[in-house]
């Protein structure tokens, strides 16, 4: 008979008591009675109503056990425990599980490591059961703290300790499970009992050496299999799992824990465990909800908008990896919150670095010196992350991007989004290179079937803008932005280098023929990019990268829009160019003009190639051979190597180290091409642009000399008075400048930035005459009388630094512009 069984009433006990008596063994190390476990399992299953009285009456059993230390009684209880759950799923289950959940629970209060270890088993072993009907009232909070307690332990014994705490893992993914698929499964995510299950994970996961299993998606069954009694296996795992079940709503209840905790270990700053928690989070959670983990990621990055920038570097790595794995799924209304948020930091970065420089003037400040290259690192983090996002995006919210990073880049003298008003000169062009770099980025790969779509005129303008700054780094932005939008054949990298190409066929390169919109786009456009190109090879501090990128600009444009039309502006370009070396009219050193000469060398060889019209490669090909001879200098293999040997002066060379218009006329017009335009030099229009790069405007230094002089007497003195601009604005309009009057302006300055020269000059012949009155009408106002019917005026205009303004000579009372 069992032991602590009266024999004289053992007949008058219940029936499942003596059932219950049975299974236990006079001696515990004999372990369960198979025979009597099988009748007990048969009555539970035929009188399934009389479960709840089994299981209570086992838990009184175990409990007595537990408290005399009888561990071998209690094992028995326990396994009998399992195979009654095993067998019995009626409705009738409930109360029993009742029992279960208590018996359990006394175990794990135990301070014995081999109790906690066998309830979390039988724990498990339920948490797989699935049960017909859910359950309304049962709860496991006493379950997630003492699981999570568990995978904290520090017992002594190192082999106990990760038994214990492998335990507690298992206990929390059994929670995670059985309330998962429980129809009150919202319980478990709530933030009292998340802000116990993630910490405990995470704990056990920083123990992790290999970090292969946190780089991507979950590892095969195989490989985990080999792993699995590691805590930090199995904390991962679980990790995995339940932000694999977590719903939208449940979403930041799950990922908040990851903050505190990374905040409260201090893990930002060596931030390899943060980027990998995250890559966990981002591979695990459903995918239409990447977007709200990068809302967190950016709200944690404000909060810390203020800490050292070693923790705000932390975070901003940690959004990259986020936004690399969700950049082409579901990103939703977060693609502009991204961007804002991240610009303001990279302001506010800026802001620190120099706020620290200019605190640290004068003296050798160690840490201030370390806080500025530390700030550098925030801000790269953080141009990588706007440009790879960006750079994942479809084209057609890329192309929005494009737009918004283009509106927040500063032009001195333009409205735009970003306030750089506290970062003064040296801030401005450290924010203008950044958003260029991240412009650069977002436009990498980026393909339009037309080119309007690629360069609209809200996005365009602005672009160019930048390209005339006095800061050859930043030009060179502009034209790498430049090439990633026009270039949609890949064939840059074929260009790259400045050189002379023996076979342009050689090349390969990919071609289509121009679209109706791209020749529009160019007739619209085409002179704003001339212009831009003519422009920055006058600067004076281009370097060889400069002038490369340049040359690849011109050959893009051949490739990708360039008509019969668009050849010969090209051309007059490269003349203008070439004159502009020869006359040095901007007083550019004798390395910028052999430059501007080797540009034009290697573009006209590429260009002549490219229409294959004989004469003309005839040509090209004869210059640069005598260029190679008399001029080497004027070739860009010569003049961009190291120690070149430069001119003196360019007076003395012949003519037939220049390619000459006429014999491009020539040559181009025996093939059927227009060349009527040819013999207009080509001139820039009039722009904007040069004030709002800081630089002089023609409106800025233009005055007019009136010159009176007596058609008779030659030797009287010359009476001259400078009349300015404002001058004449007033004499023209005392009442000031309506706005009638402002609009008309605006219109006359739009048609000089957009239409042909060719259009320009005829117009001005057709007002000939209006001119003449209105200029009659200031000399009268100006001068009273003249001093003979004979007398001759002139008007001269200043030479601006890009212009040169032609003279007007005014005769009376007939007037002629020449």
């Amino acid at each position: 008979m069992p032991a602590g069984v009266c024999g004289c009433c053992g007949a008058l006990r219940p029936r499942y008591k003596r059932l219950v008596d049975n299974i236990f063994p006079e001696d515990p190390r004999d372990g369960l009675v198979k025979s009597d476990m099988e009748k007990l399992t048969f009555y539970a299953v035929s009188a399934p109503e009389k479960l709840d009285r089994i299981g209570a009456y086992l838990a009184e059993r175990l409990s007595r056990d537990v408290v005399r230390h009888r561990y071998g009684n209690v094992f028995i209880a326990m396994e009998a425990l399992d195979q009654l759950l095993m067998a019995c799923h009626s409705q009738s289950i409930k109360p029993f599980v009742e029992s279960f959940l208590r018996m359990v629970a006394k175990l794990l209060e135990s301070g014995e490591p081999g109790l906690q270890v066998y309830g979390t088993n039988s724990f498990v072993k339920f948490a797989n059961i699935e049960e017909d009907t859910p359950s309304y009232h049962r709860r496991y909070d006493f379950f997630v703290s003492r699981f999570s307690a568990m995978c904290h332990s520090c017992n002594s014994d190192p082999e106990v300790q990760t038994e214990i705490r492998i335990a507690g893992i298992r206990g929390i993914q059994g929670v995670v499970r059985k309330t998962v698929n429980d129809e009150l499964r919202a319980t478990i995510w709530e933030p009292q009992h998340m802000d116990k299950i993630v910490p405990s994970l995470l704990f056990n996961m920083q123990k992790m050496e290999d970090n292969e299993s946190r780089i991507g998606p979950p590892a095969s069954p195989s490989v985990v299999g080999d792993r699995e009694e590691s805590p930090s296996v199995l904390a991962e795992n679980c990790f995995r799992e339940l932000l694999g079940r977590a719903a939208y709503g449940n979403m930041n209840n799950a990922v908040r824990p990851v903050f505190a905790h990374l905040d409260h270990h201090k893990l930002w700053e060596s931030n390899e465990f943060a980027v990998s928690c995250f890559r966990i989070i981002m591979y695990s959670i459903q995918a239409q909800y990447s977007h709200h983990v990068i809302q967190q990621i950016l709200g944690h990055l404000d909060l810390h908008k203020r800490d050292s920038p070693r923790i705000r570097a932390g975070i901003v790595q940690v959004l990259l990896e986020a936004v690399a794995i969700a950049a082409k799924g579901s990103i939703g209304p977060t693609v502009l919150e991204v961007f804002n948020t991240l610009l303001k930091h990279l302001t506010l970065s800026v802001d620190f670095e120099l706020g620290d420089r200019r605190s640290s003037a004068g003296s050798a400040v160690f840490s201030s010196s370390t806080r500025e290259s530390d700030e550098r690192i925030v801000q790269n983090a953080i141009i990588q992350t706007i440009g790879f996002f960006g750079s994942n995006l479809p084209d057609y919210q890329r192309s929005e991007i494009m737009m918004f990073i283009m509106g927040k880049v500063p032009v001195f003298g333009s409205s735009h989004t970003l306030d750089t008003s506290q970062l003064g000169d040296l801030g401005t062009k450290r924010i203008q290179l950044m958003l260029l770099r991240s412009l650069l980025m977002v436009t990498s790969g980026y393909k339009s079937r037309t080119i309007a779509a690629a360069l609209p005129l809200p996005f365009l303008d602005p672009l160019l803008s930048p390209s005339l700054m006095e800061d050859c780094e930043l030009r060179q932005l502009v034209l790498e932005i430049l090439h990633n939008l026009i270039d949609r054949h890949d064939n840059r990298a074929k260009l790259r280098g400045i050189r002379i190409i023996p076979d342009v066929a050689d090349l390969k390169i990919k071609r289509e023929k121009i679209s109706k919109q791209d020749v529009n786009f160019m007739k619209k456009h085409g002179q704003q990019l001339y212009r831009h190109i003519y422009l920055g090879c006058k600067e004076e501090d281009n370097v060889h990268k400069n002038y490369e990128l340049l040359y690849t600009t011109l050959a893009l444009v051949t490739i990708e829009l360039a008509n019969e039309e668009v050849v010969i502006d090209l051309i007059r370009v490269a003349i203008a160019l070439q004159d502009i070396a020869i006359s040095n009219e901007d007083n550019l050193q004798m390395f910028n003009r052999c430059s501007i000469m080797a540009l034009v060398s290697a573009y006209m060889n590429f260009l002549s190639q490219m229409i294959a019209v004989p004469a003309f490669c005839q040509h090209a090909s004869k210059v640069l051979e005598t260029r190679t001879i008399d001029a080497p200098y004027f070739l860009p293999e010569v003049i961009f190597r190291d120690k070149c040997s430069l001119p003196k002066s360019l007076d003395k060379l012949d003519k037939s180290v220049f390619f000459l218009t006429n014999k491009i006329v020539e040559s181009l017009g025996g093939s059927g091409y227009s060349v009527d335009r040819l013999s207009v030099p080509y001139v820039p229009q009039v722009t904007d642009e040069d004030r709002l790069s800081r630089r002089k405007s023609i409106v800025d230094t233009i005055s007019i000399q009136v010159d009176i002089m007596a058609g008779n007497n030659t030797e009287d003195k010359v009476n001259t008075e400078e009349i300015t601009f404002e001058s004449l604005k007033k004499a023209i309009d005392n009442t000031g400048m309506e706005e009638q009057e402002k609009e008309k302006r605006r219109l006359v300055i739009e048609k000089f930035q957009k239409a042909p020269f060719e259009e320009i000059a005829a117009q001005c012949e057709s007002k000939a005459n209006m001119l003449h009155d209105k200029l009659a009408q200031i000399l009268e106002l100006t001068i009273r009388p003249p001093p003979s019917p004979s007398g001759t005026i002139t008007i001269t205009a200043g030479h601006a630094q890009y212009h040169s303004i032609p003279v007007y000579e005014m005769k009376f009372p007939d007037l002629c512009v020449y």
